[in-house]
């Protein structure tokens, strides 16, 4: 059997590594980069338009802002305001789209021509690619550079994850040096402090509530209300019995519980912290969002897990791998829905669902969920899952009834004077 083709949404001109979906404006963001080596490899942060054409899903690239000599590593979304994590430092962008202004020329030659303005002498290939350029119905996208911050100071820097918190109004980062730094917005004034891990932050999330989860690579994930410790996960306790294999937090994230937009849930992902020859499974882990016990684990393979998503209703989570394969699980049961081996080749380095709300509906189309992926491969993925076909209620109780009448004229059949 041949290996499942998945829709390339998208190929960057450098490596990506990081990823955000604005739903109200139908935006896909994806950001990466060479770095500052001088090898020729850009460095940028790229708007896509999303639209449905022709039943399908499709990007395309809307505006390129340039980021100098710094490869975009992680991002967070804030409204129109998005964090980027380059090298040490966090820098503040607001972007801005509005309809392009034509003149009353623009205007009779567009109607003269039906179509785009073009050059006097353009070549076919010109005027088709002025015309795909201005597609998107006039829509044009501007970015300005807010405020920027270094956020880690270790003896090798290094800004690994940033997070706004529910209202938007601080963000937090951590980094290689093991400290959570906590900021105003859009200031980037400092406002906390506090080494939370030996060694690195791999993850963090920030609740409702003011509680932020961390995990770090010394084993540990903890929970923390400000600086205060307030409790440490383990997620031994209803996991599996294994001896000599040390595992490692990898990622958390907070999600919804469906139907229930007061609770909270806690995912996290365990991975081994050292390669064997024979790799064991990694595992993922549910908890109470606010005892924060767990409340089921599951094995989720044997392929190292490199990056997690929630969707925007708390229904599905999405995975990443080292070896290039991505993953959708049902986030109550933790049963895994969709899964494509090596759908890379190299290691994902981000994943995010389509928000549900906003233009997401209409970008779904008949899917349940669309989850996009991007990767060392400078490729955006397009993950689709099928509405799952479900029986109406009324179709059930019209079948019982049925089944009813048919068992007690049966019944009456077989044994006269039944009733």
């Amino acid at each position: 059997m041949g290996r499942r083709r998945v829709p390339e949404l998208y190929r960057a001109p450098f490596p990506l590594y990081a990823l955000q979906v604005d739903s109200s404006a139908g935006l896909l963001i994806a950001a990466g980069g060479g770095g500052a080596a001088k090898t020729g490899i850009k460095n940028g942060v790229h708007f896509l338009q999303l639209e449905q054409i022709n039943g399908r899903l499709s990007a395309s690239l809307l505006h390129s802002h340039d980021t100098d000599t710094r490869a975009t590593m992680n991002l967070a979304l804030a409204g129109d305001i998005l964090a980027a994590g380059q090298d040490a430092h966090c820098q503040l962008l607001r972007f801005q789209t509005h309809q392009r202004k034509s003149d009353k020329k623009t205007e009779k030659a567009g109607q003269k021509n039906q179509g785009p303005r073009q050059r006097k002498g353009a070549a076919p290939s010109e005027q088709k690619s002025a015309a795909e350029e201005t597609h998107s119905e006039g829509v044009e996208l501007h970015v300005e550079n807010l405020q920027a911050v270094q956020t880690d100071f270790s003896t090798d820097p290094l800004q690994k994850v940033v997070c706004f918190n529910h209202d938007n109004t601080l963000l937090a980062t951590g980094g290689t040096d093991g400290f959570i730094r906590v900021w105003q917005v859009p200031t980037l004034k400092k406002v906390l402090e506090f080494k939370a891990h030996e060694g690195e932050i791999e993850d963090l999330a920030l609740g409702p509530d003011g509680k932020l989860v961390t995990v770090g690579w010394d084993l540990k994930a903890s929970v923390w209300q400000k600086d205060k410790l307030m409790t440490e996960l383990h997620w031994e306790e209803n996991g599996p019995t294994f001896s000599n294999t040390p595992y490692r937090y990898q990622a958390c994230r907070f999600g919804q519980v469906p139907d229930q937009p007061t609770r909270l849930r806690l995912f996290t992902v365990q991975i081994p912290h050292k390669r064997q020859r024979q790799p064991p499974p990694c595992y993922l882990t549910a908890w109470d969002g606010s005892t924060f016990l767990p409340l089921q684990t599951k094995p989720c393979g044997h392929e190292v897990i490199s990056c997690l998503s929630v969707s925007e209703s708390g229904t599905f989570l999405g995975l990443g791998t080292v070896t290039g394969s991505v993953a959708i699980y049902i986030a109550f049961s933790l049963q895994r829905l969709y899964y494509v081996k090596e759908a890379h080749g190299i290691v994902v380095t981000d994943v995010a669902f389509l928000p549900e709300k906003g233009r997401g509906a209409e970008l779904l189309g008949s899917h349940e969920t669309a989850l996009f992926s991007v990767a060392v491969d400078s490729r955006c993925q397009l993950h689709l899952l099928p509405s799952r076909r479900s029986v109406p209620v009324w179709l059930l109780l019209l079948l019982c009834v049925g089944l009813i009448i048919m068992t007690i004229l049966l019944l009456q059949r077989a044994f006269p004077g039944f009733l």
